[in-house]
């Protein structure tokens, strides 16, 4: 609902047609009076009747009964139910983008808390869903955080665009009046106005990027969602997922069913059917208000509840998961995951090329034993000189196949080893905590406008 969002609307607008002296003083206190006690007290159910074809219409004729058509009728004045609708959809979402952005630090901040705590958890890294290398449970859960932070970051660009004031637009020509749109945008918080008029009043573009940006967050969550559903499985048993966010069967008294997680798969879906539904709205609209657009906001709405909801319970559920770390280490190794390995040791110690280290290591393999004996036979097969004929033993092999040494080897910016995860959490923290102080200030900046707003009403209605 965006009835509280309008009440602040017309606030703005009173004030800025009473500084303007557009409506005189005294209009303008006996209409403030009324909008402060429908602030203060709540907007009876009375306006949301159904004989009014929308809330701001309502608005309109319940302050008409209560003070007057002299004073309740010049709320109108110089304005459009296009460029109010408008502006009340961008106050309500411009506070659901920031509740959402809440959920992404704290999602986030789950994500950094768990991978800090398994830094030398091994376990296997999977290409093609088949054993590829070694990596931690750390590194893993930091892939996934980097995905929430691009999500972070999106949504912060597109609050900008989102937070411009399409007031003083009207139906989309303006109006002849004397107004003062900056005074309107600046009492309700908005960095600035949308300057063509026409566009302010026909433009839905930021919702088409907020469900956007939430489609693509909730891909995310998809894919960590299906991960969490494998994990759980019997085959694989790298995580219990605590009880509250799983159910059992109706026949089946054994099954431990990841419910929350598979719910959370579909409702990606549903916001990206939100997402396409209201593209498909808008994308053959001449310019300007066109009432196909009213069918985008319920489109719009659907989408910000799935994804806050489904990205609250992730959180949840992440911060109660239990990781089995044995089970993690001993498929690690798995499905020669540390091959790689051996052909780089090849290639750095005894100068061999990478492509021939490959084939003699893979040629290996198909023989069925990674050892020695059957590198020395691979490469006779091949025409190579044996790496035992130059110096290669079979406990540097054994060395070279080791998973943790493997893992601890890889150093490099952002890589899985302790060393270089370490420093990774360290950037990612300093990332989460400049993220949270935007939003802290994101924040307080609207709250802020909004309380200037209500105490300038207060003083104008001598309340």
């Amino acid at each position: 609902c965006i009835a509280d969002a309008d009440i602040l609307v017309d606030m703005a607008h009173v004030l800025m047609l009473s500084k303007r002296d557009i409506i005189g003083r005294e209009t303008a206190q006996v209409l403030l009076g009324a909008l402060l006690r429908l602030y203060d007290q709540g907007i009876p159910d009375s306006v949301f009747d159904d004989r009014f074809e929308d809330i701001h219409a309502g608005i309109e004729s319940h302050l008409v009964s209560t003070i007057g058509e002299e004073a309740g009728g010049r709320l109108h004045i110089g304005r459009s139910r296009n460029d109010e609708v408008a502006a009340c959809l961008r106050m309500r979402v411009r506070e659901d983008i920031t509740r959402q952005l809440a959920i992404l630090v704290s999602l986030r901040s789950v994500l950094l808390d768990r991978a800090e705590e398994n830094t030398a958890t091994v376990m296997p890294g999977f290409t093609h869903l088949q054993h590829a290398q070694p990596t931690t449970l750390a590194h893993y859960l930091l892939s996934h955080e980097a995905a929430f932070a691009r999500d972070f970051e999106r949504l912060s660009e597109a609050f900008s665009r989102v937070n411009k004031c399409p007031l003083g637009a009207a139906a989309f020509a303006s109006t002849g009046y004397p107004i003062d749109r900056d005074l309107t945008a600046s009492l309700l918080g908005f960095d600035g106005i949308l300057e063509n008029t026409m566009d302010a009043v026909a433009s839905r573009d930021f919702a088409l990027e907020v469900l956007s940006a939430l489609s693509i967050l909730m891909v995310h969550a998809s894919r960590l969602c299906e991960e969490l559903v494998l994990w759980s499985s019997r085959f694989v048993q790298f995580v219990d997922l605590d009880d509250a966010f799983c159910s059992t069967s109706s026949i089946m008294p054994q099954k431990k069913n990841p419910d929350s997680a598979e719910v959370m798969r579909a409702k990606a879906g549903s916001v990206l059917g939100a997402s396409t539904s209201a593209f498909a709205i808008t994308k053959g609209l001449p310019m300007s208000y066109n009432r196909d657009l009213q069918e985008l906001t319920p489109a719009l709405f659907r989408g910000i509840r799935d994804t806050k909801h489904s990205t609250r319970i992730l959180v949840d559920m992440l911060s109660s998961a239990s990781f089995n770390a044995e089970k993690m280490a001993a498929e690690a190794g798995n499905g020669y995951s540390t091959a790689t390995d051996l052909a780089d040791h090849l290639v750095q110690k005894y100068g061999f090329p990478f492509r021939t280290a490959h084939t003699l290591v893979g040629k290996a393999i198909q023989e069925g034993n990674l050892d020695l004996a059957a590198l020395d036979h691979a490469a006779e097969e091949e025409g190579f000189e044996k790496p035992s004929a130059l110096g290669l033993t079979q406990q540097e092999v054994e060395s070279a196949l080791d998973v943790m040494a493997s893992v601890d080897r890889r150093r490099a910016t952002g890589a899985p080893s302790p060393f270089a995860v370490k420093i990774s959490l360290a950037n990612r923290r300093a990332l989460l905590d400049r993220d949270s102080r935007f939003l802290d200030e994101r924040r307080n900046a609207l709250s802020e406008a909004i309380k200037r707003l209500i105490g300038d009403v207060r003083r104008e209605a001598g309340a």
